[in-house]
């Protein structure tokens, strides 16, 4: 039985659909406000056989930090997929990334501990890595900083990390995955759909930075050959292609026939921003959307390396280009 925490997000979602279809015996956990909806409208990208292939998964109402609940669902489980995480940059919820994040993850290893879990896949973040100088390209060589300003989030995706070495010092054969942006349909609201549903609505800026991106297929793609393969007590880069947000928004506005955006925003705009964010978030209770993070990450050069993954699984990512196409086409659909 393989277990997949997660299952409601977008790694998760497009994750089951290729494990179903492989017919694997699945089971996934959930939290009692998930909507399961969304997974079936991932399927449906796929298949027009949604139900079937849905109800081909074992559905368990579970909460990382539930150790009752979550012990129920490692019964008879030999896989894990630990893809459930808590996504944001504002540091007012700082204890809330490290309590879902790091003990939970801290939960989940001690599951598998305790119930000789053949084989772990935990779900990072390049924001793990460290920078480099000049703009050299960053591998799993790259180290942390400890000393570096790293964001709250980034700061509970390593020591998430930290619990995972952890479990392969007492005998878990582990592998961690480190995505770039993650760039697939069926979540318009979080992460990078919104990057899509902004284009969509009209959005005539951009920022300067670079990043790697990486489809969402290849991701589950990648995590499945890892989990089947002999490699194990391995961290991977996962990215598709480095490329600049310009260059990222121009080519969504094309397939989504919207102007391509125009305008630069500069640092100082951003952090102009940033500032009058902070004072809405304060009145309202709302999540900042422009913190110190968020800008870094729009304005920083980084490139990063899928030479490891590439050498030890003998794969290639599908073109980028292609990816933004057909997500779009996904967006667009009614």
């Amino acid at each position: 039985m393989i277990l997949v925490t997660g299952g409601t997000g977008l790694v998760g979602s497009h994750l089951l659909y290729q494990l179903v279809r492989k017919k694997e015996p699945v089971r996934a956990i959930y939290r009692n406000n998930s909507n399961l909806n969304a997974v079936k409208k991932v399927f449906s990208f796929y298949t027009d056989d949604v139900e079937t292939l849905f109800s081909k998964i074992e559905w368990m109402e579970a909460d990382l930090n539930d150790i009752p609940s979550l012990s129920l669902a490692f019964k008879g489980v030999s896989h894990v997929y630990h893809a459930a995480a808590f996504i944001s940059f504002d540091s007012r919820y700082y204890f809330e990334l490290r309590k879902t994040n790091i003990e939970g993850t801290a939960n989940v290893v001690n599951l598998c501990i305790e119930n000789n879990v053949e084989k772990l896949c935990y779900v990072s973040s390049i924001a793990t890595l460290g920078e480099t100088l000049n703009g050299d390209i960053i591998s799993e060589e790259t180290h942390w900083n400890p000393e570096a300003k790293n964001n709250c989030y980034a700061i509970s995706k390593y020591g998430a990390e930290m619990e995972v070495w952890r479990g392969t010092q007492e005998g878990i054969k582990a592998i961690i995955v480190c995505p770039g942006v993650i760039l697939g349909a069926g979540f318009p609201d979080t992460g990078s759909g919104q990057l899509f549903s902004r284009v969509q609505k009209g959005m005539n800026y951009y920022t300067e930075g670079e990043c790697g991106f990486v489809d969402v297929e290849d991701v589950a793609e990648c995590m499945i050959k890892l989990m089947e393969s002999e490699h194990s007590n391995q961290k991977y880069i996962l990215i598709g292609e480095n490329r600049s947000f310009r260059k990222l928004f121009s080519s969504i506005a094309k397939y989504l026939n919207k102007p391509a955006p125009q305008k630069k925003l500069s640092a100082f705009t951003l952090n102009l921003l940033r500032r009058m964010d902070a004072i809405r978030s304060f009145f309202n209770g709302k999540e900042q959307v422009f913190t110190k993070a968020t800008i870094d990450a729009a304005l920083n050069r980084n490139y990063y390396s899928n030479e490891k993954i590439k050498k030890d699984l003998n794969i290639s990512f599908q073109p980028l280009e292609k990816s933004i196409e057909t997500i779009c086409s996904r967006v667009s659909a009614p």
